[in-house]
């Protein structure tokens, strides 16, 4: 780019996502009215519950549409605080606690408060492509601690110490995490506790998931290291409130108190009708466990039929303990990832998401948030294709 708007150094250090001409080419079939089935998606397909849209119509009539504490509302600040001793066993006090605009922003807050250029960070890989390049933004490095298929991308407390090195900084969990939809057994969050004491590091942990797992037990690792952890969450994932945008953090409140001030020097609060919709489906938990209830139940039900279809297909696919996702080995399509979908998208009409990005060579992602008769005709579709 030539003349005055030259692009910074961290703008360019941005790297370019592998999966744009995947997605751009998905986008450019459904506007030739071709019927291109979407297992890309990362959000739930539920409506967002309706005592949840009920509090946020109440909130706008009631004229609560003005700016708010830049760390939010105390009554939904007070709700988080209560959910996190409630659900997770953890004790973050209204003032260890923060609102803000979606997880993402929890995160990008936290590693802006926390990070020195040069500092290293541990990510268990696959991971989600935001971790790496939002570490990265503030001068740190990320490094990938791997996991493998076998099994089922749990995370080995011996990989991630041999990656220890005197310029470890933190280490980021996601569990149930996304890619994968692994869920961290008590024993290996007791082990990575362990070794965060014994080298003073921090623990981030985004559980934004944590209401969706089917087949294990899903901990908070701070119950096992709290004066090492930072806990991040949200409304997104588990009450299908994605276009909402609220993410929150408890935690230490040095810590919480740095998130906050970088947040009143760019987004200011969260939007404040979106707090009070948070806020009913926080506390009225009768309600809400009900529509989680259903969500969880269904996505089951999902899960088991797209991992015993595409390995019917033989397409290893490990069974997921959590979120909604599935990881699929695709190199009997092709041996290169980028190509397999590309190849699922041209061929059978599927959008998936390749495993560059992800650190997942050889791999797709697939989102079972869709309905079961879109997850049968993505079996016969890419069926056809095998065949």
């Amino acid at each position: 780019m030539s003349g005055p708007f030259l692009l910074s150094e961290r703008a360019l250090s941005l790297k370019p996502s592998a999966t744009v001409a995947v997605t751009s080419r998905a986008l450019e079939l459904r506007r030739q009215g071709v019927d291109v089935i979407s297992m890309s998606v990362g959000e739930p397909d539920f409506d967002t519950p309706d005592h949840v849209k009920a509090a946020a119509i109440a909130a706008i009539e009631s004229g609560k549409t003005k700016y708010t504490a830049v760390n939010g509302i105390p009554e939904l600040r007070e709700a988080i605080s209560a959910k996190f001793a409630r659900e997770n066993g953890l004790e973050y006090a209204p003032d260890a606690v923060t609102v803000t605009s979606g997880g993402k922003q929890a995160l990008f807050n936290a590693f802006f408060a926390l990070l020195n250029p040069g500092d290293e960070v541990l990510i268990p890989a696959p991971y989600w492509v935001s971790y790496p390049e939002m570490v990265a933004l503030t001068g740190a490095v990320p490094v990938a601690v791997p996991t493998t298929p076998e099994s089922g991308f749990l995370l080995d407390p011996d990989e991630l110490e041999a990656r220890v090195t005197p310029r470890t900084r933190m280490i980021v969990l996601n569990s149930p995490g996304n890619p994968t939809g692994a869920v961290f057994p008590p024993e290996v969050l007791r082990a990575v506790a362990a070794l965060a004491q014994k080298h003073n590091l921090v623990i981030v942990t985004d559980e934004m998931y944590e209401h969706l797992v089917y087949d294990a037990e899903q901990v908070s690792i701070g119950l096992y290291a709290p004066e090492h952890t930072l806990t991040i969450n949200g409304a997104s994932k588990a009450y299908a409130m994605t276009g909402w945008r609220i993410g929150y953090a408890g935690g230490p409140k040095g810590v919480i108190a740095a998130m906050n001030a970088l947040q009143s020097q760019s987004t200011s609060n969260a939007s404040s009708v979106s707090q009070y919709a948070t806020l009913s489906a926080l506390s009225d938990q009768a309600h809400t466990a009900a529509f989680v209830d259903m969500a969880r139940a269904a996505y089951r039900e999902r899960r088991d039929r797209i991992v015993s279809g595409l390995n019917a297909l033989g397409l290893r696919t490990p069974t997921p303990q959590g979120a909604f996702y599935v990881m699929a080995d695709t190199t009997p399509i092709h041996p290169d990832e980028l190509e397999a979908a590309r190849r699922i998208l041209d061929d059978a009409r599927v959008a998936v998401v390749p495993g560059t990005d992800f650190a997942a060579p050889g791999q797709v992602r697939l989102s079972y948030a869709t309905s079961m008769a879109n997850i049968e005709e993505v079996l016969r579709r890419i069926g056809g294709l095998l065949s």
